[in-house]
């Protein structure tokens, strides 16, 4: 039977891994933030990990307040890359592969087709920074080694970093209390389901073959088409109007077009993942049995 130590397990990401592999008769071993292990420790994350002894750790910790990180740039570099190069150089020590995540935003949307692997990233916002640093660091130090670059991530834990919660809940939120809303209508990207990449991440391992994939549903969207369609399937009670990137003001620089293309996972032999149009109606599906 395979030992997972998951860091973060009850995160976003973390409790649908947690429950999928569970389900599969993986033993995982979760690990709930700074109470049960603190990534920027190293002796102390040293010694947890050791305990444990798991054939593999995934780290789903990560510091993704995108507008937080242009004010106040060091958490985000505490965990994103400190705390990354210490896992990696625990796996070195204890020789077990380390799963990383990374983002659509290490690159600059300067491309209008879908980035692979193998395309050169360019990030525009500390956030961005921050995480193709950790990646560069966890290459360097280890060679077991899976990272997984996602996109728009939803689930329904929420995402700890943002208040727990996500878009598609932020939107049904905002539709409780106001007749409109505003969204950017510039940035694309690709919606993806928890759900669905934790399925993705076992079969992934299941391969033993490391290095960078992307991970993300199939096809793409703006945000405000994204929240159109939460929007049209909940029936919901607003207007959702679109605006410019420059008009909605966030702080740091986000990506034009940050489509990913799921060339590697292809290229060992595993299958596309469903559309996010699919995921996004199961994921509501599953909301509302949750809320009967």
């Amino acid at each position: 039977m395979m030992k997972v130590a998951l860091i973060g397990a009850d995160g976003q990401l973390g409790t649908d891994i947690n429950n999928y592999f569970k389900k599969q008769g993986v033993e995982v071993a979760g690990l709930i933030g700074l109470k049960d292990i603190d990534i920027c420790n190293y002796n102390e994350s040293r010694d947890i990990l050791k305990k444990i002894s798991p054939d593999i750790v995934i780290n789903t910790a990560a510091f993704n307040n995108v507008d937080g990180c242009e004010d106040n740039a060091m958490p985000a570099f505490n965990v994103n890359v400190i705390g990354v190069r210490n896992l990696a150089l625990i796996c070195r020590e204890i020789d077990v592969p380390l799963m990383h995540f990374s983002t659509d935003y290490v690159f600059d949307g300067k491309k209008c087709t879908p980035y692979t692997e193998d395309d050169c990233p360019a990030p525009l916002s500390m956030y961005g920074i921050s995480k193709l640093a950790g990646e560069y660091v966890l290459r360097y130090i280890l060679d077991k080694y899976y990272i997984v670059r996602l996109s728009g991530l939803y689930g329904r834990t929420g995402s700890v970093g943002k208040g727990s919660t996500n878009f598609v809940e932020q939107v049904i939120r905002i539709a409780e209390t106001a007749k409109e809303m505003k969204v950017v209508n510039d940035q694309v990207l690709t919606p993806t389901s928890t759900t669905d990449a934790a399925e993705k991440i076992f079969e992934l391992i299941q391969t033993g073959k490391f290095g960078i994939y992307h991970m993300t549903n199939t096809g793409s969207c703006s945000w405000y088409e994204f929240a159109c369609e939460i929007a049209k399937l909940m029936k919901l009670d607003i207007k959702i109007i679109p605006v410019t990137t420059e008009q909605f003001g966030a702080k740091a620089i986000r990506p034009r077009y940050s489509v990913l293309d799921n060339m590697h996972l292809r290229e060992i032999g595993l299958v596309d993942m469903r559309c996010w149009k699919e995921a996004l109606r199961d994921y509501l599906k599953c909301r509302d049995e949750d809320n009967m």
